[in-house]
């Protein structure tokens, strides 16, 4: 019998080389503004069954000194097209990597899953820089 235990599995996740999230000076830091990102065609595959997940990533973050490139930002979302992950796992790697790459004041990301197997996925992560 397969072990259907997910034991494991996940635990390469925060190590995964992701391409690199460019960023560029942010001339108006001394504004308090948001910046809404959508990512509509966002594919993983399930770690479990090998099969695509599809979702809809969105992204609102303020800025301070830089912000994300979206040329870099959609070749680093792609990137996970290929990948085995679960949806948590998915938008917990991406806050870090962009909170990384921009050190925004604070970060959204939701993950919004189409159904599967019965089941609706959204996840959801908030970070706040602590000052």
């Amino acid at each position: 019998m397969e072990d259907q235990s997910y034991e494991g599995r996940q635990e390469h996740i925060r190590s995964l080389k992701t391409p690199a999230i460019e960023t560029f000076r942010n001339v108006y830091a001394d504004r308090d503004y948001r910046v809404d990102l959508e990512i509509p065609e966002f594919t993983a595959i399930c770690p479990r069954t090998g099969l695509p997940d599809f979702g809809i990533i969105l992204i609102a973050y303020r800025p301070a000194e830089s912000c994300l490139e979206l040329k870099s930002l959609k070749e680093y979302f792609t990137w996970f097209r290929n990948v085995g992950i679960f949806h948590e796992n998915v938008v917990n790697k991406a806050s870090d990597d962009l909170i990384r790459a921009c050190d925004p004041h604070w970060l959204r990301i939701h993950a919004d899953y189409n159904v599967r197997g019965g089941i609706k996925t959204r996840v959801t992560s908030v970070y706040r820089r602590r000052k």
